[in-house]
């Protein structure tokens, strides 16, 4: 019996998670090609959800044309949205702890298809809205169940990989959000933003039956939403620190770009979509790389670099002026900042996941999701403050406001360098954290 056990892999190599292991690395070659399906479905799902948090931007005038939007009131399209999915999204993570990841991902998705279906035929303000907080509240159910069953289904350098994906797809979903709004409703109408999700998450729902595993839940336990433990985790706090920071720094380079583009410039909203896209690509290839450099260099080292890279390419911004082009001008920031982005995002969730135990992955992920939706409408309404807090039209508060976001990216990479601890996943073998 001592020599067959020592012709097994170690015991370190396999997930902590108590549920069925996905795509370890103790499997055969089928079950690592099924796990990365399984990390390609829940990723479409996110994707989804990313979408359309901004893909409706650039539909809204159309949308208040359409239904006849009292003055003030169009809004609330969006912020009902918001409002949903950011005050529900720690019970949804707490409920994916108790009832089950799979179930509460299933029921997220199926919601969030429905509300999908009912915006994209409604026909009044008060039914999109309605419909628009179904899908906020389908979103916090779907999303910290997603990157729970994530963080309990791969473990080493596979959970380092499919997590810093999943960090990348808060930057590249956003971007391309942006130019998929702005096609959409060029060709399509508006509602077509919203019909679009319905095959989606039809056909990602019947997948999930099939690829998503099943987990013991311990049934309903009262409790907090938030284990007390969890913040005292220095990983955990210093990832969501760092995702709150890092998303409110994006979104405020994209509100503040769209004011420059169609405001200066006098683009549309499919070519300020089109020039977004290298963006999103820049953002993905970055990460891809990350994942590979992370073993050697770790977490601290590589989002302190990214948060430098994207204080770098604010201030290549901070130099535009009303004749700039887009070319010379625009572009090169938004690669700079794309780069750093796609360090930062992906470094931030192997911090804050790494060493959370499968017990508490729901809650944890839930923390990690409200640090984003918070830091997104943090950044926005941060980086409007600054726009409008000087004279001189657009284009000086454009600059202003990219002035602010390399200094707060600065101190957010000081704070970054102290607080963030080494996290380097290793082949083979749970996350170290040093």
């Amino acid at each position: 019996m001592h020599g067959l056990r020592s012709r097994r892999r170690p015991p370190a190599a396999l997930p902590a998670a108590p549920s069925p292991t996905v795509g370890g690395p103790a499997q055969d070659g089928h079950g690592t090609r099924r796990s990365w399906a399984l990390l390609v479905l829940l990723s479409v799902a996110q994707f989804m959800v990313i979408l359309d948090a901004t893909v409706v931007n650039v539909a809204l005038p159309s949308i208040g044309r359409s239904l006849h939007f009292a003055p003030g009131g169009l809004q609330w399209v969006v912020t009902a949205y918001v409002l949903a999915s950011g005050g529900l999204v720690l019970a949804g993570g707490r409920a994916a702890d108790l009832f089950g990841r799979r179930r509460m991902f299933l029921a997220g998705l199926a919601a969030f298809t429905a509300a999908s279906l009912a915006s994209g035929l409604a026909v009044s303000p008060a039914a999109l809205i309605a419909a628009r907080a179904g899908q906020g509240a389908g979103a916090a159910l779907l999303t910290p169940a997603a990157l729970s069953i994530i963080t309990t289904a791969y473990a080493g350098a596979q959970r380092a990989t499919a997590l810093a994906t999943w960090g990348a797809l808060g930057g590249a979903g956003a971007a391309a959000g942006v130019l998929a709004g702005g096609m959409l409703t060029s060709w399509f109408g508006w509602r077509s933003v919203f019909l679009v999700n319905v095959p989606v998450g039809v056909a990602a729902g019947l997948l999930s039956l099939r690829l998503v595993p099943r987990h013991s839940a311990p049934g309903r336990a009262a409790g907090p939403l938030l284990p007390p433990r969890l913040l005292r985790s220095r990983s955990l706090v210093a990832g969501v620190l760092i995702m709150f920071g890092a998303t409110g720094l994006l979104v405020g380079t994209f509100f503040l770009n769209s004011l420059y583009l169609q405001g200066v410039q006098h683009a549309s909203a499919l070519r300020t979509g089109l020039e977004f896209l290298p963006l999103a690509l820049v953002i993905g290839a970055s990460a891809h790389l990350g994942s590979r450099l992370l073993p050697a260099a770790g977490t601290r080292v590589m989002i302190t670099a990214g948060l430098l890279l994207m204080g770098g390419g604010a201030l290549l911004l901070t130099g535009l002026a009303p004749g700039s082009g887009y070319l010379a001008g625009v572009l090169p920031g938004l690669l700079v900042i794309g780069a750093g982005t796609g360090l930062v995002l992906p470094g931030a969730s192997v911090t804050a996941l790494s060493g959370v135990a499968a017990s508490e992955a729901g809650a944890a992920s839930g923390l990690m999701t409200a640090a984003h939706e918070i830091g997104a409408a943090a950044g926005v309404a941060v980086f409007s403050a600054a726009g409008v807090a000087v004279t001189g039209g657009v284009a000086a508060g454009y600059r202003h406001g990219f002035a602010v976001a390399a200094a707060l990216a600065a101190g957010l990479a000081v704070t970054a360098a102290i607080l963030v601890p080494a996290v380097r996943p290793a082949p083979g073998a749970p996350v170290a954290v040093h």
